[in-house]
């Protein structure tokens, strides 16, 4: 060998070292600034209030500053590029949550994704869907709404928060499940679809229990059925799906994430930190209220999770096929 190619080799074989030299070096000091979590939606969203919920706790209990970086579009994209292409040091994060997954499927052809480019570190919480409707139409249980919309069919307007999200396919896989005919109609937010709903320009929206609680209270939307497979504290009343279409379920969830190549030692003391802030009373009072119940994982366990959830959404949105333009 000659000592030209040589040298090339040895100065290769010294670049693949340099991550794992310094993977060491971060994990030793981490962490040694302040953490960054980057969240998909805008401030005062009910994800960015837990996402501040347990940064405030997360900071006291590593001793660095955690701040919130609200980063809003392109259904959650723009802050999953943001957190992949940050340097893997465990000082950038990324609220994970159940977009992360169906995009893997919406957006096939993506820079990156969850599934290539976030180590999942975290797993924080569970959310429960609900099929609401406005009270003029006439229907008042789950078995009623079914019955409705095959006497009417493709005259039902099935709202949604926006094309792709958890809210459309969650109507998506109601319908696989009971065979009705619905119309999709997006908006741009949960805000719009509820307003629309309350104001009779559609006739059903899947949303979440904590986002749509208030005005159910109020009796300006009705409450048929929720998506867990238990009845939920907020509704004691109101049933199960699964009670009428059995195996039916839809869970929204949150979790942290890490850019790819992120050390182990790294991830795993993220993870006993998060797991340890979920389980303070204080926490966990406060994320109950907002109907948001805590999920504590490993980091394997919440990986499996997320690769999951991928998969069914996946065959959702093929079966559905539902597209982005």
């Amino acid at each position: 060998m000659d000592l030209g190619r040589r040298k090339f080799i040895q100065l290769g074989l010294g670049a693949a070292a340099l991550p794992a030299v310094a993977g060491d070096a971060w994990a030793q000091t981490f962490p040694s600034r302040t953490i960054s979590v980057v969240v998909f939606l805008p401030a005062g969203a009910i994800p960015d209030i837990i996402a501040r919920l347990v940064g405030g706790a997360l900071s006291e209990r590593l001793g660095q500053p955690v701040i919130i970086e609200n980063r809003p579009g392109g259904g959650g994209n723009i802050a999953l590029q943001a957190v992949a292409r940050a340097t893997p040091d465990g000082h950038t994060l990324l609220l994970l949550a159940s977009p992360h997954a169906i995009n893997v499927s919406l957006y096939p052809n993506a820079p990156v994704s969850l599934a290539k480019d976030i180590v999942p570190v975290a797993s924080l919480n569970h959310d429960t869907f609900v099929l609401l409707v406005n009270p003029s139409l006439p229907v008042k249980t789950v078995a009623e709404f079914i019955a409705y919309a095959k006497a009417n069919p493709g005259k039902v307007n099935l709202s949604s928060n926006g094309t792709g999200n958890l809210t459309h396919l969650a109507g998506e896989l109601f319908k696989t499940a009971t065979g009705i005919d619905t119309v999709h109609v997006p908006f741009r937010g949960s805000p719009a679809a509820l307003a629309a709903l309350t104001a009779g320009d559609v006739q059903a929206l899947f949303d979440t229990v904590g986002t749509s609680f208030p005005l159910i209270q109020a009796g300006k939307i009705r409450a048929l059925g929720v998506s867990s497979t238990e009845r939920v504290r907020m509704l004691p009343d109101v049933p199960t799906i699964a009670e009428t279409v059995p195996g039916y379920t839809v869970t929204g969830w949150l979790g942290i994430g890490a850019p790819k190549d992120t050390p182990p030692e790294i991830v795993q003391r993220l993870n006993r930190e998060i797991g340890a802030v979920l389980n303070e009373p204080a926490i966990k009072t406060r994320m109950l209220e907002l109907n948001s119940n805590p999920f504590v994982s490993t980091p394997e366990e919440f990986a499996r999770f997320t690769a999951d959830d991928a998969e069914k959404w996946g065959k959702v949105v093929k079966a559905a096929g539902v597209k982005l333009d």
